[in-house]
């Protein structure tokens, strides 16, 4: 079997895990994370097609992708057996390390990217392209640009601005428009190359970055995500005009959740169910546009309209008087205040915060 699937990785997965604005320790859009779940199910479903028992992938004992694989395969059927080269003691004594395995596909014939002097690990689906190993095991080393392919460098993309829209329905983007190019894309697998082109020519996505894994190691990643990088700046940028401040914030509060849980390989789970249920709710009326400028590595919302838009210019201008009473804040600011009235009471002293100069201090 070889199969495209890039079409449900868009629509099932970057778009689903772009709800919840999915980014793992504040960095990391998670391209890899979000390819296992799909290819461990298309494994199952093959499987199941055939009459196989056994499931197989080639993950390291050390990394993420193993646990990704398996617990997917766990998920959704449980009575498969793994082969799992990787943690094979038979295996493991003919090859040690990467090396080995680049020298045994040098002498069987099999064409790799890889080479001895550059042993990087490179995963590369649609949204993402990650490098790990090799010289990047040195988290002071800086990559040359030779190892870069989904993205130009900044300071060699266009001295031009790139400026697009993109149209939201219910969270999910549904359209993205450049006029001046003269495009209009609505299909979701061709919008999500489009978005790839526009960051790759503009420098767009490029993460440099020490993660923790799932099984306690921490680990050097050099990331290429031009796309999602796109796409997860104006979806934040539309909700800011759309979505209720206490739905956004209690969002907020699962987000980090989301994305661990996405990095981990709990793609299929109950408790993925349960956020899952959650952001589809959050995202209702999340319809608008973002209107962005695209610039050398910068992907900067200039302008966003919504015809479910909660802002109110007129309420929120400094300038204009009415649907707001200022002498409101008054008592507002009166019941805000009562605990922190208390707090000092109870301290019983002038200045209870003045313990912080110890904390302002560096050590000598």
């Amino acid at each position: 079997y070889v199969e495209d699937l890039r079409r449900e990785f868009v629509t099932d997965f970057i778009f689903t895990a772009l709800m919840g604005n999915a980014i793992y320790e504040g960095r990391y859009l998670l391209g890899t994370s979000l390819a296992r779940p799909l290819l461990a199910k298309r494994q199952v479903e093959i499987a199941e097609k055939e009459g196989a028992q056994y499931v197989a992938h080639g993950a390291t004992g050390k990394g993420n992708d193993q646990v990704r694989f398996e617990l997917t395969y766990a998920a959704l059927n449980p009575d498969l057996k793994v082969i799992s080269p990787w943690k094979d003691p038979e295996f493991l004594s003919q090859f040690e390390g990467r090396t080995d395995l680049l020298e045994y596909a040098k002498k069987k014939g099999i064409p790799v990217k890889a080479t001895v002097e550059k042993p990087y690990s490179e995963d590369e689906n649609l949204m993402h392209i990650s490098h790990e190993a090799g010289l990047l095991e040195d988290p002071t080393y800086r990559p040359d640009e030779s190892i870069f392919s989904m993205t130009v460098s900044p300071k060699d993309a266009p001295d031009e601005e790139t400026i697009i829209e993109i149209h939201f329905k219910d969270g999910r983007p549904i359209k993205v428009v450049n006029k001046k190019e003269g495009v209009e894309i609505t299909d979701p697998l061709e919008l999500f190359i489009y978005l790839n082109e526009v960051g790759m020519r503009n420098g767009v996505g490029r993460v440099d970055m020490v993660e923790n894994r799932f099984i306690g190691i921490k680990s050097r990643g050099v990331y290429e995500t031009p796309g999602a990088t796109i796409l997860w700046v104006a979806h934040r940028d539309i909700e800011g005009i759309a979505m209720d401040k206490e739905v956004m914030h209690l969002r907020d509060m699962l987000a980090p959740k989301f994305s661990e849980l996405i990095y981990n390989g709990f793609w299929f789970s109950p408790e993925m169910d349960f956020i899952l249920a959650a952001f589809k709710k959050a995202q209702e009326k999340i319809d608008g546009r973002v209107i962005l400028s695209i610039y050398k590595g910068n992907v900067v919302p200039i302008g966003r309209e919504s015809p479910t838009s909660l802002y109110d210019r007129e309420l929120s201008s400094m300038d204009v008087e009415g649907g707001f009473n200022s002498l409101d804040s008054r008592g507002f600011i009166n019941i805000h205040s009562i605990r922190l009235k208390a707090h000092n009471l109870v301290l019983r002293k002038r200045n209870p915060y003045d313990w912080r100069k110890e904390l302002y201090r560096s050590e000598d």
